[in-house]
């Protein structure tokens, strides 16, 4: 990887309400943690490679990675450097786990922005939606001409998208609980989303969740933070979509069975994926109420709420990861971007 060029992605935050800039933070430590890591992870591949060879200078390498990375945080910029030589094992910078990914190689700078207009979400390569009101992220993206900009975003150019809370339910094709005016969804994940499924804000809790699919086998316990929170109460199949009967889902909108005296909004079409929906992580212990403290979701036969998804491009959870202060999500979502710019550098 020495002397190959450096590219700049650029990592938006929707800053139209809600708790963007505590992404923004989290996003920045997280970038420092994978940088860090990777100089730690670099230098010691190459101290080993120096060794077997015996004509390596492992020691002047660490000097000019670590000037290299105090150039870099002065500038603004957070670099995340991936080489896949040395990245096939699981470590811990601090108290973080940090899992990486083994496929690809990357030099890499992030521009983190915040995005209020076409504009700017024009210059990003990923996007976070994060937790707030989604109904207010809603009437505010009409309002400002961003709504449909944002479908065609994540819907049709598949850029990496991740919504939090409120941003969960702004991606899901359908909602349940909806308000009677004024929500509508962006779309792209092919669920149907219930709102305020654990009651009011007074209801509000926090859990603690193992996550194997994002931080690994061996990761600890994610501290997940619920306010308000929605879970999603159905992955959409293809028997849920009606269109113009083709078979091949293009364009459809997927529709289910509303509960009784429930509102539902659906997304309007765009282009369908064929990607799977992932069930990456569920709460487990809570049955369909949170009222009734005597059952929980073993005594109904399930396995937990679903709480975190993916489909292709789009990442979801119902939880707030930017209130805890653990970057470790961020440092996944991070490397999801990487590989996406670096899938659509190399073309088909």
């Amino acid at each position: 990887m020495t002397g190959s060029p450096t590219s700049t992605i650029t990592i938006g935050v929707l800053a139209l309400q809600g708790a963007f800039a505590e992404h923004i933070t989290l996003l920045r430590q997280a970038a420092d943690d994978l940088h860090r890591f990777q100089i730690v992870e670099r230098d010691d591949w190459r101290s080993q490679s120096a060794h077997a060879d015996g004509h390596a200078d492992a020691d002047g390498d660490a000097a000019d990675a670590n000037a290299d990375s105090g150039d870099r945080r002065a500038s603004g910029s957070h670099p995340i450097k991936i080489n896949s030589s040395c990245a096939s094992s699981s470590t811990k910078n601090g108290d973080v786990t940090l899992p990486l990914d083994s496929d690809f190689d990357s030099d890499f700078d992030f521009d983190l922005i915040e995005v209020r207009t076409p504009a700017s979400l024009a210059r990003c390569d990923g996007l976070i939606i994060p937790g707030g009101e989604s109904t207010s992220i809603s009437l505010i993206a009409s309002r400002t001409g961003l709504l449909e900009p944002l479908r065609e975003f994540v819907k049709v150019q598949r850029r990496p998208t991740w919504g939090t809370c409120a941003g969960l339910i702004l991606l899901a094709e359908s909602a349940n609980k909806s308000k009677a005016s004024g929500q509508e969804l962006i779309g792209g994940l092919d669920v149907r989303v219930q709102r305020n499924y654990f009651g009011r804000q007074v209801e509000s809790f926090e859990a603690d969740l193992l996550l194997p699919a994002l931080l690994g086998e061996e990761g600890d316990v994610f501290h997940t933070v619920f306010i308000r929170a929605p879970v999603v109460e159905a992955v959409l199949t293809p028997d849920s979509f009606v269109g113009d009967g083709d078979g091949e889902g293009e364009g459809e909108v997927p529709l289910a069975a509303p509960t009784t005296d429930d509102a539902v909004v659906v997304a309007p079409a765009k282009q369908a994926t064929k990607a799977p929906v992932e069930i990456l992580g569920r709460l487990p212990g809570r049955a369909k109420t949170i009222r009734d403290q005597t059952t929980n979701a073993a005594d109904l036969g399930e396995d937990g709420d679903i709480v975190a998804v993916k489909q292709g491009n789009v990442f979801g959870t119902a939880f707030h990861p930017e209130l805890t202060g653990d970057g470790r999500i961020h440092a996944w979502w991070l490397r999801e971007v990487v590989k996406a710019v670096r899938e659509r550098q190399m073309g088909p």
